[in-house]
C-alpha cells in the first residue's frame, strides 16, 4: 500500500510513496539539538544499522534483569541508552519517558554517555521487542497493540 504523490506537474510521472519512504521523510523534517553518535565498541558490527532508546537513569537497573539479552548500554547522568537495530520505532509507540534516537544520535551533554554494558560477541543490539515490553511493564503502560481501538 502506498500514497500517490499527485503534486507532479505535466509530464512528470506520479511517484508512489510507501510507508518506509514516508517515515524517512518525517525523520528528515525533524529539527534536533546538536548531537553525537554513541560509539560502538571496536570489533562489533552493525549489520542492521543502529538506533538507540533512552530511558531515565533510575529505570536502567530495573530493565537489565528483565531482558533475555542485553546489548551495548551507555549511561550519562540522566539516561541509560540501549542500542537497538535501526528502525525499531516502526509501528512501536515507545512509552514516555523513553526517547528514541535515530542513528544512535544523542544530545551533546557535558557528561558524555559511557559504556556500562558490553555483550559477548560482535552484535551490540538489545532486542527491541523485549526491551519495549519490559519498559511497558515497568511504566505500567499497556503495549500499543493491546490497547482497545476506538471508533
Amino acid at each position: 500500500m502506498g500514497v500517490r504523490d499527485t503534486s507532479a506537474s505535466g509530464s512528470e510521472a506520479a511517484q508512489v510513496l510507501n510507508l518506509d519512504t514516508l517515515i524517512r521523510l518525517r525523520r528528515g523534517q525533524r529539527e534536533s539539538p546538536p548531537s553525537g553518535r554513541l560509539p560502538i565498541p571496536e570489533g562489533m558490527t552493525l549489520p542492521l544499522g543502529c538506533d538507540a532508546v533512552a530511558v531515565p537513569a533510575h529505570l536502567g537497573p530495573l530493565l537489565m534483569p528483565r531482558l533475555p539479552r542485553v546489548g551495548c548500554v551507555y549511561a550519562d547522568g540522566a539516561h541509560w541508552w540501549w542500542i537497538v537495530p535501526a528502525e525499531s520505532d516502526v509501528a512501536l509507540e515507545w512509552p514516555a519517558p523513553a526517547r528514541y534516537a535515530t542513528g544512535a544520535m544523542v544530545p551533546v551533554t557535558p557528561c558524555a554517555p559511557a559504556l556500562v554494558h558490553r555483550p559477548d560477541g560482535i552484535l551490540p543490539y538489545t532486542p527491541p521487542i523485549p526491551l519495549y515490553l519490559a519498559l511497558c511493564r515497568i511504566m505500567d503502560t499497556t503495549p500499543a497493540w493491546s490497547r482497545p481501538l476506538s471508533a
